[in-house]
């Protein structure tokens, strides 16, 4: 058998009666198609798509054998049955039925799962489930099924908008995921380090956003943080708050001017500020400070 097929490709594998299709409704990352099928003892190749099978008429016992072998039940209207991608399969039934299944592509449970978990996604896997009942996996396939046949105004958009509240939903209550690992962050360059430095000391009495030390650095957010703490061994917020004692402590030793000037110069939001955070980083306040450098 193929290593996977397009669910267009599936009536090859499992005969039936065809009482609707999104197949050229323009639709993006998700299918739906109905079937009436008779009872059958069928082989079915992988999917490229995950599929979820949802019963509108008709009872009948039901047999499917996947990597884990044999599970049995009964399937009968409000029944759903989940089948992962890639997965070949081994299904049996003997009554007519009505179905509807609806398909969702990698790439949107993938996007998704990214999007939700905020980490690359190395493999989604949705759960063996041969039969469970949950009202919004039938609401939302029921939604997306009348839509084939209502056609209705941005039914493209509307479509694709069903098929992520269904990803949510699986990903929530019936997905594995597997994450990828991250690659080593490495370190910045000396002539980033030396970017970043200049750009802090210039910008150290303001409000310093770690988007704009990212943009000094030409590098995004996420790569920046990482290559930023193992350069510095530091985060960059405890750098800056480091830089700012550093430049404090200076000058209060070799300065005279007003404790709240000197906060303000450093980039503390008032003198309470500065005083709580040399006591937290060096156990003295300012006073006792410039005391000490004198």
């Amino acid at each position: 058998m193929p290593k996977a097929i397009p669910p267009k490709e599936l009536i090859k594998w499992v005969p039936g009666e065809v009482l609707s299709t999104s197949e050229e409704l323009g639709w993006k990352d998700i299918e739906q198609r109905s079937y009436r099928y008779k009872g059958q003892d069928v082989l079915i190749p992988p999917l490229d798509h995950f599929m979820i099978v949802c019963y509108y008429m008709g009872r009948t016992p039901m047999d499917r054998c996947i990597d884990e072998g044999w599970k049995r039940t009964a399937c009968a209207p409000g029944d759903i049955s989940l089948l992962t991608m890639s997965q070949d399969s081994h299904w049996h039934w003997t009554e007519e039925i009505d179905v509807s299944h609806i398909y969702l592509s990698n790439a949107l449970m993938s996007r998704v799962a990214m999007d939700v978990m905020e980490r690359p996604i190395e493999e989604v896997r949705l759960h063996d489930l041969l039969r469970t009942q949950d009202l919004i996996l039938t609401s939302i396939s029921s939604t997306i099924t009348r839509e084939v046949s209502s056609r209705g105004i941005g039914g493209s958009l509307y479509a694709e908008a069903l098929g992520m509240q269904l990803a949510i939903h699986l990903l929530r209550h019936y997905a594995s995921v597997t994450f990828k690992e991250r690659e080593a962050p490495g370190r910045l360059s000396q002539l980033q380090k030396q970017r970043l430095l200049e750009f802090i000391d210039a910008n150290l009495q303001d409000t310093i956003r770690l988007d704009d030390m990212a943009d000094t650095a030409g590098l995004g957010v996420w790569t920046f943080s990482r290559k930023f703490s193992e350069s510095f061994s530091c985060s960059p917020h405890t750098f800056v708050t480091n830089q700012r004692v550093e430049r404090a402590k200076r000058m209060l030793c070799e300065g005279s001017l007003a404790i709240k000037e000197i906060a303000y110069l450093c980039g503390f939001s008032d003198q309470a500020h500065l005083t709580r955070v040399l006591r937290a980083k060096l156990g003295v306040t300012p006073a006792q400070l410039r005391c000490t450098g004198k």
